[in-house]
């Protein structure tokens, strides 16, 4: 036994945590996020876009009109943040924004005409991706994964 492994405590293993690292949840999700959007940045790079500005994009393609609280639950993004995305989509002309008439308080957000121009200039690119993934694992895996983490992710709400 050599001096570092005599002085490094032995920690008792409990049955519910990995030994290895690569078969810690958190951790095999974050590896398998960044394998996946290493495809996806070039693409948006080269648009000009960052990751989370194409979140807010995507949301309002589904949505068509949102308040900026329920985009940035929706789109995953911290409310400060939100705040300079919104801005930024603003100036460039892909989002539009507007007081709700009912509730000054509410900001709400649409996507321009622009901002549609860039989805359709991104959806082929997008779509290659998408087929490659789809040509790697097949559609059924994909489709069980994404179940699987849609129920991952409902971990905090109360049953």
């Amino acid at each position: 036994m050599n001096d570092q492994s005599a002085r490094k405590p032995k920690l008792q293993q409990d049955a519910l945590l990995p030994q290895n690292s690569k078969r810690s949840l958190p951790i095999a999700l974050l590896r398998a996020r960044e394998a996946l959007m290493g495809h996806f940045r070039p693409m948006l790079a080269e648009h000009d876009m960052t990751e989370q500005q194409w979140r807010v994009i995507r949301v309002l393609v589904e949505t068509d009109t949102v308040d900026a609280s329920e985009m940035a639950e929706r789109a995953f993004i911290l409310a400060p943040s939100l705040t300079r995305i919104i801005r930024s989509l603003e100036e460039r002309g892909i989002i539009s924004k507007h007081k709700d008439e009912n509730d000054g308080r509410r900001v709400l957000l649409q996507i321009t005409a622009a901002g549609l121009a860039i989805v359709k200039e991104v959806a082929p690119e997008s779509r290659l991706i998408y087929d490659r993934l789809e040509k790697r694992f097949g559609r059924e895996k994909i489709e069980h994964l994404l179940d699987m983490l849609d129920e991952v992710a409902t971990f905090n709400e109360v049953k």
